[in-house]
Formats: C-alpha cells, structure tokens, sequence
C-alpha cells in the first residue's frame, strides 16, 4: 500500500481519530513511558514496605500507606505531578505537529483531504487521551500494589470523615481526572510548540522546560500576583476531593485555568498551522 493511500484511509469519517490513538498507543516510546510511570507507585509501596516499621514514627503520609495499601495511589499521583507526568506529556505533545512533518506525512493527509482545524483537533485530542491513560495507570497500579503489599480498609479523609474502599475509589477516578485536567495546558503549549517546528525534540524539550518554568514562578514569594495564571498553579490543589463532603471548587477553577490556555494556545497552534505552507 502506498503512502499516500494509507493516509488517505485514516481519513474516513471517525478514522482519523481513531488512526491518531493508534498511532499515539503502537509506538514502543509510549509504552515506554508508561511503564516508567508505573514504576513510581510500584518503587513508592516496595520503598515504604522495606524501610518503615508500622509502629513507628514517620513522615505522615507514610503511615498512611502502611496503614492502608489505597493511599499508594495518591501519593504516586502527588509524586508524579511535579515532574515526572510533564516530562512524558511534554514528549507526546510536543511530536504531535513535528513528528508528522519530520515523517514527511502532513501534506498527504491535508491533500486527502482532513482539513488543518480537524488535523489539530485531533491531535490535540491523542495527547489529551495519553494524559488519562497515564494517570489511570497510575492510579490503578498504585491501588494494586497498595492491596499486595499492605492492608486494605476504611480511608480516613482530610476532613477525618472515613469512607470505605469502593467510596475511595470513586475519589481516586476523581483525583485521576483533575490530574488529567491539569496537563490539558501544558498539552496545548506542546502542541503550540510543535507547530512551530519539524524537529520534535525541540517541540519536547521547549514544553518541559516551561513546565519547570512555570513551577519556579510559582514558587517565588515575589510573584505572587502572576501565581493565579501559571498553568501548574492549582496542580495540587486536589485536596478538596479527599474531603466530605466533597467540594469542587479547586475542579472549577482548575478547569477553567487550564481551558483558558487550552483556548489561547490552541488557537494559537492553529493560526501557526492555517498559515503555514506545508512542504512536508
């Protein structure tokens, strides 16, 4: 089958999108990246099983995993937040335009034709489902591991309410989706970047290190102002889903801090693409 001809055919009415996921998800990089993810809560539990004693003293959220398996998953995610999710979110954003230009496969799939506006949408939308697939990963090797290495039982919460493990769950699916919601714009920087060049590793490395960037700022005291419109500001801010009864401001404001860089950056990709002459 020539090339031509098979680009053509991811572009049936649903196939792109569908060809896009495959894409994403077939490639040895992805899995790759994956599976280095489930490796945190795998090292996290194996870790604290070795080293702390059950009747002792410790960092708080230690005792919380010794004391019940479930609480490896929240601190699998609160780990992988910070550096480890943008590093493999910057990766698979930032191939999203490049990777096709330095295959030479975007004329053939615009020519087909797929149209530049549904091109980036689906693009988009590939690096948005990686962001929920790596954090359900995350989750649910976390709640496996937790139930192998140590007890399972009721879940006291932050606001000390216990819930049992099925009510758990239902708040980690939650804690997966903010987390989720919170690459949505990083993802659309990447995207952005990608746009920008036919080389992806620069489209990577300029999307991770602003992820880095963004976290510094959020740091310094100084910058307090610029703090509410950093896109890794209200990244931690899940706590309100541990409480009862549950609370979904720090969601709302989360979504729509995310879903205004999603509109910016988006937006912005697009102009790049719309105007571009395609020569790859």
């Amino acid at each position: 089958m020539s090339q031509p001809e098979a680009v053509r055919r991811r572009t049936r009415p649903f196939a792109l999108l569908g060809s896009e996921l495959a894409l994403v998800f077939r490639r040895r990089r992805t899995w790759a990246m994956l599976a280095a993810l489930a490796l945190v809560p795998v090292l996290i539990a194996i870790a604290v099983r070795l080293t702390t004693d059950r009747d002792s003293g410790g960092p708080a959220f230690l005792g919380d995993i010794t004391n019940n398996g479930l609480f490896v998953s929240f601190t699998a995610l609160t780990v992988s937040i910070p550096l480890f999710l943008p590093l493999v979110v910057g990766v698979v954003s930032g191939d999203t335009v490049a990777g096709e230009a330095s295959h030479g496969t975007i004329r053939y799939l615009l020519v087909a034709p797929t149209g530049r506006l549904r091109f980036i949408l689906v693009k988009y939308a590939g690096a948005v489902a990686f962001c929920l697939a790596a954090t359900l990963l995350i989750v649910l090797v976390g709640a496996a591991v937790g139930a192998l290495l140590f007890p399972i039982g009721p879940v006291t919460l932050l606001s000390g309410t216990q819930v049992d493990g099925w009510s758990y769950a239902g708040r980690a699916v939650l804690l997966a989706l903010y987390v989720t919601l919170s690459m949505l714009g990083l993802s659309a920087i990447g995207l952005f970047a990608s746009s920008l060049t036919t080389v992806p590793v620069g489209a990577m490395a300029a999307t991770v290190v602003l992820a880095g960037v963004s976290q510094v700022l959020d740091q310094l005291p100084q910058l307090d102002w610029l703090h509410p419109f950093l896109f890794s500001h209200l990244w931690l801010g899940f706590g309100d889903l541990l409480r009862d009864p549950v609370s979904f401001d720090s969601f709302g404001a989360n979504a729509l801090l995310q879903l205004g860089y999603v509109a910016v950056f988006g937006a912005l990709a697009y102009g790049r693409f719309a105007t571009k002459d395609v020569l790859s």
